[in-house]
């Protein structure tokens, strides 16, 4: 589903975010990004969703290399991925459903189609019955499981987290993570950049850890297999 192949990103300003880095991620699978401030994550975030440009290597998804991805298409290729952030990024003056059914109408989704899969996500995550609400008036792990819908509501193959329990406490944090979980086992292949290495090593999914823009490990199971 996704894959880099001796991807290398050095930005302008001489700092390394990758260096010749190389994995494969299989469709339907799970994958912590793991390791310190600087040493790589939300570089590799961003390339995937084509916000920043490798100097060498490809990145492959779905088999397509989206550095031949045009300008015009690049909309096209985030079709494909939902995304989480660690801000939520929610729209202040639309109520839960909106914000979701927002993520929709950029598709050129249906009024059926957005009746018929918005609720249905909110349920999935937990929040039918605050779908009139508006974000000021929502917890903050309900404002990320907002987050969470808005991402997958269009079903996308892939979802990327970054750091989505930075802001939460760590029980609101566990939930989370475990709706990530429900996700990738409806068939969703899912990357989660984080900190949390309490949680990494609880689910032992694959992780990748990362330092100064190298690989340091990739293993399954946990970190602490």
């Amino acid at each position: 589903m996704i894959r880099f192949k001796n991807v290398t990103k050095i930005y302008d300003t001489g700092i390394k975010g990758l260096k010749n880095v190389s994995f494969s991620v299989e469709k339907g699978e799970f994958l912590f990004i793991v390791g310190p401030s600087g040493s790589g994550k939300s570089t590799l975030i961003k390339l995937i969703l084509k916000e920043e440009e490798p100097q060498s290597g490809e990145i492959l998804i779905d088999g397509q290399n989206i550095a031949n991805v045009s300008h015009k298409n690049v909309p096209y290729l985030r079709r494909q991925i939902g995304v989480v952030f660690q801000d939520f990024r929610l729209l202040p003056n639309k109520t839960v459903y909106e914000n979701v059914a927002f993520a929709m109408q950029i598709t050129d989704a249906t009024h059926r189609e957005i009746k018929r899969n918005v609720p249905a996500t909110l349920s999935m995550v937990g929040l039918h019955k605050k779908a009139r609400s508006y974000p000021r008036q929502l917890s903050g792990g309900e404002q990320q499981r907002v987050a969470l819908a808005r991402a997958i509501v269009n079903r996308p193959p892939i979802l990327l987290a970054d750091e989505p329990t930075g802001n939460l406490d760590p029980d609101t944090s566990w939930e989370i993570m475990m709706l990530l979980s429900d996700v990738q086992k409806q068939g969703m292949t899912v990357l989660v950049a984080t900190h949390a290495w309490d949680i990494v090593d609880n689910m032992k999914k694959r992780v990748i850890a990362l330092k100064n823009g190298t690989i340091l490990r990739d293993v399954k199971g946990g970190y602490e297999n």
